[in-house]
């Protein structure tokens, strides 16, 4: 009997560069498109896994979107600078400060709005949308507050399926992390079979296995793994666990 050798499975990465991405100017408001959104249009890329939409905004002081309807879809505001003002027909209503994570489940209907409370400063955040598992159901809000001290050097996890460890309940099947890094931190994290990952960096650069990655530029991962960031110069960035 002949006894086969283990393979050994490695991640398999596909970069995005931030140059590639749509882009949208309004003037009060300017927006890059990981994935085809609003006028931007791309077939090869519609989304990825259950991600389907990663827009970089970045909002001037006192604008923002006004009421408008979601449906079916989760959808979290990452904010990166500035503060991010909601309210929705659910009679929820926040401010959400630079650290902040807001998290809105469409489910069945939901009007909302989302502004710059600041006339002056502008504000910036990731606004990233997954598909549901299951349609319809009740549409829920929630915050949550990620220190500096939360995500140095170390993946945070603050939205997940279960809500484990703390984390915002999602109706997505999907973990999604933050962290920070510096040039004398590494993390690294085993990836499992069976998944799709992402990384989207947020500021900074970060090495992946053998791949830099700088500001604006996102990663595909498929196949299993172990995962290393590190040379991390400024960085910051989310890290996704997706239902394939």
């Amino acid at each position: 009997m002949t006894i086969q050798p283990d393979i050994q499975e490695t991640p398999r990465f596909t970069k995005r560069p931030a140059n590639e991405r749509g882009k949208a100017d309004f003037g009060w408001l300017k927006s890059a498109h990981s994935f085809s959104f609003g006028q931007y249009y791309d077939p090869k890329h519609l989304g990825f896994g259950n991600l389907i939409v990663i827009n970089d905004d970045r909002v001037e002081g006192g604008k923002g979107f006004g009421a408008h309807p979601h449906k079916n879809a989760e959808i979290f505001s990452y904010v990166l600078g500035g503060a991010l003002e909601h309210k929705d027909s659910m009679g929820n209503g926040s401010v959400v400060s630079e650290g902040g994570v807001q998290y809105m489940s469409a489910g069945s209907g939901v009007t909302h709005s989302e502004f710059n409370p600041s006339q002056t400063e502008e504000m910036r955040f990731l606004q990233v949308w997954l598909v549901p598992e299951v349609e319809n159901t009740q549409p829920a809000y929630d915050t949550i507050d990620l220190t500096p001290v939360d995500k140095d050097g170390k993946l945070k996890l603050f939205l997940s399926n279960d809500g484990r460890d703390g984390s915002m309940t999602t109706q997505a099947d999907a973990l999604v992390y933050a962290a920070t890094l510096r040039s004398d931190q590494t993390i690294t994290h085993d990836f499992p079979s069976g998944r799709k990952g992402w990384v989207q960096v947020a500021d900074g650069s970060v090495r992946v296995n053998d791949l830099v990655l700088n500001k604006g530029d996102g990663l595909a991962i498929e196949g299993s793994g172990t995962l290393t960031f590190d040379q991390g110069q400024d960085a910051e960035f989310l890290f996704f666990n997706l239902a394939p």
